[in-house]
């Protein structure tokens, strides 16, 4: 089985960059689409919750700053969230 660990790793440095403000969410989406092997590595429910949340986040680039019907911070957290259960998830399988 392919170590994902440093990918991991990868997305979440580029999650936090995406955070302080140090990418666009188009940059981040653009990139994170590309984890083709990770995705693969995990049941498909996964990806289809990965894109689902990038998907959200391209639309993000519409809202300049929080709303009530938007907000950029949650969207963040559902991007740790799913980062935190792919990281449980794999460290299960291994």
């Amino acid at each position: 089985m392919t170590d994902h660990t440093a990918t991991l790793h990868d997305m979440q440095a580029r999650l936090d960059a995406l955070r302080q403000g140090q990418c666009t969410p188009g940059e981040y989406s653009h990139r994170e689409r590309q984890r083709d092997a990770l995705l693969a590595a995990l049941p498909p429910a996964f990806g289809e919750v990965w894109h689902n949340l990038l998907d959200r986040l391209d639309s993000s680039a519409l809202f300049a700053e929080e709303s009530c019907s938007f907000s950029h911070s949650d969207l963040h957290d559902s991007l740790q969230l799913w980062l935190d259960k792919a990281r449980q998830r794999l460290n299960g399988a291994a």
